[in-house]
């Protein structure tokens, strides 16, 4: 995948500064997300997975990365919009987590399509509104303007992390 790196997020091209980090923007319905890109292993093509019996209605199943079993969610489930067929776009963001003891977790996640990579300033991420509430904002480290569309910067570690990660008590919870 190439994509054009815009340096500012507004996509003017000002300079990136030491306080910006590059995201992936991803589509999910008509809305875009980004997570940092620092947490992206791969992008795959969207491949059946093999199902786990009474597993939560967004981890799909899991897949055979070289080797490696990998539990594979669908973030449109995982954030409450609707599910729709798979099309060519449809890919798995494959992302790794910290986890207890210095370990590392690995999870597939699967999107509408992939967009680009762009840089994004702190000082231009904003917080969600608070009319949108604890539920809601749970997943959202802020919101950044990127060529004129409001981008939701997702909160990987809590998107995936209760997800995949915790005891199916405290997944339901979260």
């Amino acid at each position: 995948m190439s994509a054009d790196l815009p340096t500012g997020a507004d996509g003017a091209g000002s300079s990136a500064t030491a306080t910006a980090e590059q995201y992936l923007t991803f589509a999910l319905e008509r809305e875009l997300y980004a997570i940092p890109i620092i947490a992206v292993r791969e992008i795959r093509g969207f491949e059946p997975v093999s199902r786990i019996p009474r597993s939560p209605e967004h981890v799909l199943g899991v897949m055979n990365l070289r080797g490696t079993v990998v539990p594979v969610i669908d973030l449109r489930a995982r954030l409450s919009i609707a599910r729709c067929e798979r099309t060519a776009t449809t890919v798995v963001i494959v992302v790794r987590l910290a986890a207890a003891a210095g370990a590392e977790q690995t999870v597939g996640c699967v999107v509408d399509g992939v967009s680009d990579v762009v840089h994004v300033a702190a000082s231009a991420v904003r917080p969600p509104p608070e009319v949108c509430g604890h539920i809601d904002g749970h997943y959202l480290r802020g919101l950044v303007d990127i060529d004129a569309r409001l981008v939701q910067l997702l909160d990987v570690p809590r998107l995936i992390g209760t997800a995949v990660g915790a005891p199916p008590a405290a997944r339901d919870a979260a």
